[in-house]
């Protein structure tokens, strides 16, 4: 069995709200059984998996961290919810968080359409994996900041979290995304114009918020590099 399974079946008791003596018993174990596979300590047979299956109410590819899913079924990209689709929308938060949120979704969506043109599969991994990395990271910031929140939400250990393992995952898709464009390069692969006409025109709406993207990110870059020649 993978760390997911584990974690999974350790959260899955904290959701139900029974301590590992009632889940324990529930499952036909013993107590000690029980968090030895809620630590993966030791890996169960296929009856047990099923039995907590049953108990949890969730599929075995669930349980196992094979699907985000809990009857097990698989999502297609066309049935995510797009939160940019709907008209008119705001975010409990102010102007600040729905501008925000708007100018993201937008460059972000510029830059996934822009490297589909390049037909790199892993350009597009990799890129997603580096942006899944900072929303990862600032999301379980903001978990963290409440104090009741459970701790265990996250398989990443607090002390390698902090320690910048989640900085390290970024930086090696960020070094994998050079590479995956440089194969392309040498392979005389197209590669797609990003001249500002050529953007303007292709992306009339959505380019402005790219545009603005890039000057507040450049500005606040600079400001730091001023701020360390003053000293």
């Amino acid at each position: 069995m993978n760390e997911e399974f584990s974690r999974t079946l350790s959260l899955l008791r904290q959701e139900k709200g029974v301590s590992q003596r009632t889940a324990a018993t529930a499952l036909g174990i013993s107590q000690a059984l029980l968090s030895h596979y809620e630590n993966g300590i030791r890996e169960p047979g296929l009856p047990f998996v099923v039995r907590a299956c049953d108990y949890y109410g969730v599929s075995a590819d669930f349980l196992l961290g094979r699907t985000l899913s809990r009857d097990g079924t698989t999502i297609a990209p066309e049935e995510l919810y797009d939160l940019s689709d709907e008209k008119d929308n705001s975010l409990r938060g102010g102007v600040l968080a729905l501008l925000s949120k708007k100018l993201l979704v937008n460059s972000i969506g510029v830059l996934f359409d822009l490297l589909a043109k390049t037909g790199s599969r892993e350009a597009i991994r990799t890129c997603a994996n580096y942006l899944s990395g900072a929303v990862y990271k600032m999301y379980r910031r903001l978990y963290q900041a409440n104090p009741a929140n459970n701790p265990d939400f996250f398989s990443v250990p607090p002390h390698l979290f902090e320690g910048g393992l989640a900085d390290a995952d970024m930086s090696c898709s960020e070094s994998e995304f050079s590479a995956a464009l440089a194969a392309q390069v040498k392979e005389k692969a197209p590669l797609p114009e990003l001249s500002n006409d050529i953007l303007a025109r292709d992306y009339p709406v959505l380019y402005q918020s790219l545009l603005q993207i890039v000057h507040n990110t450049g500005e606040r870059v600079n400001g730091l590099l001023e701020g360390r020649k003053s000293k």
